[in-house]
């Protein structure tokens, strides 16, 4: 994707050959900075403290974290603790643990002498295989989009999305943007409905932020206005991320996307799900019952960063100083709303036969 009309990914090795670059989200829409990371334990903190967000860019940030370990010391010491330190972030996103547990089993056999150049590999390696994932999975839901446009005759097609599973949540496409950037590319006319999301409005920062500098319309909304729009015809369809699927099709996403799944099926709006399949853990299948939801900070809820009129970025309390506040950072969608998991192998059901059906090795490497 792009930034002021340069193509960029949001995680690429150093020009010194070892460190790792990164794109701070948390200085996104009104400052764009790169900050390099040089250790395990800085890889960690942006993970940890959301300089890099969105599962699948979580999970290249670990591997590459783990390549960084093995610059620094490549014994067996080293990597197991690096895998502790990177593993404790962030509780929530499958990916992490299925980075950093591809990268540990493909080093420990491995000689000491050999392990930062495999590191490395795998590391740029992983990132890679999440473009062409990423990819795929735009090529796999444009039909849908191109399906909804020749229903309107050539009307723009509103499409709704929540949080942000665009590129920045990757490495490059993004999962929920992807088909939405090929359809806008293709020269289909969309336009896309943009939640603020709450509370650290990932939405509004850099879903917004992203579609401008690639050019696809766009219209930021409160959280709350969904409904409304699905109620009066506005919404033709809604495409969320996600940070871990169960085997049966339960959908753990940012905190409201539950929200939007019943407001969608209650007006007819078909609900679908960009699907990295890294993100499919088939040990669980009841979402509610057995994903953790992290509960963040509540100075994300009680503070809110911005520009003021002078240009200084801020950040100022919004709440009483007496009111304390709760910030469970994910929900649940149960796959009866979801109306279909787009992957980079087709477009599924939200079942565990459709799933099991398009990834059969992974229903066997977890049995």
């Amino acid at each position: 994707m792009r930034v002021n009309g340069r193509a960029m990914r949001t995680i690429w090795l150093n020009d010194n050959g070892w460190a790792v670059d990164i794109i701070d989200q948390t200085r996104l829409p009104h400052a764009f900075e790169i900050v390099t990371l040089k250790t395990p334990e800085e890889a960690a903190h942006a993970i940890k403290h959301m300089l890099v967000r969105g599962a699948p860019l979580i999970g290249a940030t670990a591997a590459y974290g783990m390549a960084l370990a093995m610059h620094r010391d490549t014994s067996d010491a080293s990597i197991s603790h690096a895998y502790d330190v990177l593993l404790e972030t962030r509780p929530t996103a499958s990916n992490l643990r299925w980075a950093l547990d591809r990268v540990r089993a493909a080093l420990v056999p491995l000689r000491p002498d050999e392990r930062e150049e495999a590191a490395y590999r795998l590391a740029v390696d992983l990132a890679d295989e999440d473009v062409a994932i990423n990819a795929d999975i735009g090529r796999h839901g444009l039909p849908i989009i191109t399906a909804i446009a020749e229903a309107k005759g050539g009307e723009p097609i509103n499409i709704l999305t929540h949080c942000n599973a665009g590129w920045l949540a990757t490495v490059d496409w993004g999962t929920a943007t992807a088909p939405i950037y090929m359809a806008h590319d293709a020269g289909i006319p969309v336009h896309v409905w943009v939640d603020e999301t709450r509370p650290r409005n990932q939405g509004a920062y850099l879903t917004a932020w992203e579609l401008a500098n690639h050019g696809v319309p766009h219209t930021v909304i409160v959280d709350n206005a969904g409904g409304h729009l699905m109620q009066h015809g506005l919404v033709d369809m809604c495409i969320t991320g996600t940070d871990r699927t169960t085997a049966t099709g339960d959908v753990c996403n940012k905190i409201g996307t539950y929200l939007k799944a019943l407001a969608a099926h209650d007006n007819g709006v078909p609900f679908y799900v960009g699907l990295p399949s890294p993100t499919i853990d088939f040990s669980i299948s009841d979402g509610v019952a057995e994903i953790p939801i992290e509960q963040r900070s509540a100075d994300e809820v009680t503070h809110i960063p911005g520009r003021l009129e002078n240009g200084e970025i801020a950040t100022v309390q919004i709440t009483p100083d007496a009111s304390p506040a709760a910030n469970y950072a994910f929900d649940v969608t149960p796959a009866r709303l979801v109306t279909g998991l787009i992957t980079e192998r087709g477009v599924a059901e939200a079942s565990r036969e459709s799933i099991a059906a398009l990834f059969p090795e992974r229903i066997r490497q977890s049995a």
